[in-house]
This record gives C-alpha cells, sequence and structure tokens, in this order.
C-alpha cells in the first residue's frame, strides 16, 4: 500500500509538471502564431495541436527507447486520443454559455481528414503484421514487427496534412503582428517548455509501470489510463478556454489536430528512433476499433446542425466511462472481449 501511495503521488505531480510546461508552450506558440497571423482553424488544428500534443510524443518515445515498452506509449496516445474525442469536447461543450458551433470547414476537412488518420494507422499496423511477422507466443497474439519504412507511411500523411493547412494559409490575409512580442523570447521559452515537459512524463511512465508491477496487471491498463489522462489535460485546458471565449471552432479544431498529430506522428516517432518496435495486433485492432466508433459518433454529433448541444456532451461523457469500465474488467479478467490482453494475476 505505500508503493501504491509513492507513485500516486508521482503520478498527480508528473500531471502538474506537465500542465505546468504545456501551459508554457501553448502560450509560446499562441503568441507565434498570432505573430504571423495564421487563420484561426490552422492555430487551432496545427501550432495549438502540436503544441499541446508534446506530452504524447515524449510518452512514445521515452517509453520505446528507456523503457522498452512500446505498447504502452501506444496505448498512452491511443487512450489520450479516446480521452479527446470524447470527454475534452464534452467538457468545452458544458463549459460554454451556449451550443458548441463547428463549420463546414471543421466536419468536412478537419473531421474527415483525422477519420483517415485512424484508417491508416490501422493499416499501418496491419502492414506490420503481413509484411514483419512475428512468432506468436502462447497467448496465440497476432504480432507484427513496425519498421522504420512501415512507419513512414503515417508520416508522410500529417505531411500532406500540413501541405493542405498552408494551402490555407496562403489563402488567409493578414499583416504580420509584432507589438509586444520578442520572437527569440518566445522561442527560448518554447525549448524550456519543452524540457518541463519530458520530465513529467517519464514520471507518468515510470508511475504506469509500478502500478503495473504492483497490482500484476499490464501497463497496457495505466498507459491508455493514467498516462493518457495526464498527457490530454493540456488539451482540455486550451478546448475549454476557447470554448469559454466563444471560440467554438478552435476549440475542437485543436482536438482533432491533436488527435491527427498523435497518430500520425507520435506513435511512429518511437519506431524512427529506436529502429523496430513489435506491435500485437490482437490489441491494438480492438482499441483502434473503439477509437473509429468514438470518432463517427463525435462526427455524427457535431454534423448535426453543425452544434454539439449539451445533451450530446453528457452522451459523450458516458460513453467514455463505459469504456474505461470495460477496458478496465479486461485488464482484471472480468471479461474476456480481448483474449490476449493479459489479465491480473494473483500474488
Amino acid at each position: 500500500m505505500p508503493d501504491v501511495l509513492i507513485w500516486t503521488l508521482v503520478a498527480v505531480v508528473a500531471t502538474a509538471i506537465i500542465w505546468r510546461g504545456s501551459g508554457l508552450l501553448e502560450s509560446s506558440s499562441e503568441r507565434l502564431a498570432a505573430y504571423y497571423r495564421l487563420p484561426d482553424i490552422v492555430q487551432g488544428a496545427v501550432i495549438v495541436a502540436v503544441g499541446s500534443s508534446f506530452p504524447e510524443l515524449s510518452t512514445t518515445v521515452i517509453s520505446t527507447l528507456i523503457h522498452g515498452e512500446f505498447e504502452l506509449g501506444v496505448a498512452a496516445i491511443v487512450g489520450s486520443a479516446l480521452f479527446n474525442i470524447l470527454v475534452i469536447p464534452a467538457l468545452s461543450g458544458l463549459a460554454s454559455r451556449e451550443p458548441l458551433k463547428a463549420n463546414r470547414d471543421l466536419i468536412y476537412k478537419e473531421a474527415q481528414f483525422y477519420m483517415i488518420a485512424v484508417a491508416v494507422l490501422t493499416l499501418t499496423f496491419s502492414f506490420a503484421v503481413i509484411y514483419q511477422p512475428l512468432p506468436s507466443d502462447t497467448d496465440g497474439a497476432i504480432r507484427g514487427e513496425l519498421t522504420r519504412y512501415i512507419a513512414l507511411i503515417p508520416v508522410a500523411l500529417y505531411g500532406l496534412y500540413l501541405f493542405v493547412q498552408y494551402q490555407d494559409t496562403l489563402d488567409h490575409e493578414g499583416e504580420v503582428d509584432t507589438r509586444d512580442l520578442h520572437p527569440g523570447r518566445e522561442w527560448g521559452r518554447l525549448a524550456l517548455s519543452l524540457l518541463v515537459i519530458v520530465i513529467g512524463v517519464e514520471g507518468l511512465v515510470r508511475a504506469a509501470i509500478n502500478f503495473g508491477e504492483i497490482f500484476n496487471t499490464p501497463s497496457f491498463l495505466w498507459g491508455i489510463t493514467v498516462v493518457a489522462a495526464g498527457t490530454s489535460i493540456p488539451d482540455a485546458f486550451v478546448s475549454i478556454r476557447a470554448a469559454r471565449n466563444g471560440r467554438g471552432i478552435t476549440s475542437i479544431a485543436n482536438v482533432l489536430g491533436s488527435n491527427t498529430f498523435d497518430l500520425l506522428v507520435c506513435i511512429p516517432a518511437g519506431v524512427l528512433i529506436a529502429g523496430t518496435a513489435a506491435i500485437n495486433f490482437s490489441i491494438a485492432a480492438p482499441m483502434m476499433a473503439s477509437l473509429t466508433a468514438a470518432t463517427v459518433v463525435l462526427f455524427l454529433m457535431m454534423r448535426t446542425h453543425m452544434t454539439l448541444s449539451k445533451r450530446e456532451c453528457v452522451a459523450l461523457l458516458v460513453i467514455y466511462v463505459a469504456f474505461l469500465i470495460w477496458i478496465s474488467a479486461e485488464s482484471f479478467g472480468v471479461l474476456d472481449w480481448v483474449p490476449s490482453l493479459p489479465p491480473a494475476t494473483a500474488n
């Protein structure tokens, strides 16, 4: 029990560190974006999204390189994506004084491109199993090896995404805003914030690994819940603040842009740095299916009258709680819908 309290404290402190570092990162990113007068949707979907997603990027790299836990990194990314899709829009909509509004650019470009990103990452995992299969263990799981060449597939798609956003920037007319801004100072603040975030993420990853050992559960469970929620807090604050200020489009664009970056860049990053990483497709496929279902639900809700009502926000929270109950039941052996997920064992 003392170990549980110690690592719970570590997780809480690490989350606070990530929140602080992300606050610095986001403010610097927003100031630099305003300096060049970028369109709101580009600020939300690229600048702010990438800044607030740096904790997820750090999670994958640290999990793979330092701890040899690539699956924990993937779990944290998928869990963060689910948190972003279900919880953040719900909290943003509830915090807003009126229903959260969307527009056709958000629905037919950002949302649909994000759905393509989910499909491409699933195909990437499939290619690893088809072209680089690994021997099955006693659990009968289907495994494959992600190589740098395979990992470049989602990264290339993100390059296309940036190109589309760049075209939007060219279409946007505006003058450079130089008032009260020192670019060199902002870049220095940004570099400091990256260091702070890396320290916080390392604490969260270590807490997840130790929780797995203490409770005899796979670290996957703690990655998709504790680490995912901890690294998603920056996105939550950014989106809720934007919603309260009446900028619903920026709020939702941040969520979709963050998830696009998480799936297409953060997961491949660990592979590109480490060289190779094993993927358990028997676990990855159900998780990607859950993410796909959550994405479709949000897309349909936003498409209805181009708003997200209070009732729909509550429904999104209920769906997320149901997901947490399901994945916890799987990890503790209550359910066996994902047979290759190792359940808790007795001490």
